[in-house]
């Protein structure tokens, strides 16, 4: 299994779900933060923000599923502007449910 990461633009998060959702791709977990890329930063006038809003998006899928996520998730949050947001693709070792106790061999 592996564990798809993405951070994106805010405004790009409800583009990028549905077409998760569109693709079956249902459980994702969305979470609002702050940073800034290689860039450092934007200055606006003489006002620099060195940390911007961003939405971090990740998806657990197959092994075979994370090429289609990426695909997915890179096609609907970009906008060809710098600060689109990067996608990291890890390794999951296991994935446990909670009520059950049980470890997941596949992610439903």
């Amino acid at each position: 299994m592996r564990l798809v990461k993405a951070v994106i633009r805010p405004e790009k998060l409800y583009e990028v779900m549905r077409a998760l959702e569109k693709e079956g791709f249902k459980g994702i977990t969305v979470m609002d933060v702050v940073g800034r890329g290689k860039e450092g930063g934007v200055q606006v006038g003489e006002k620099t923000y060195d940390e911007l809003a961003k939405t971090l998006i990740m998806v657990a899928v197959e092994d075979e599923h994370s090429r289609k996520v990426v695909e997915i998730i890179t096609k609907h949050a970009n906008t060809g502007m710098f600060g689109d947001g990067k996608v990291f693709v890890c390794q999951l070792e296991e994935v446990w449910t909670i009520r059950t106790k049980k470890r997941e061999l596949e992610v439903v």
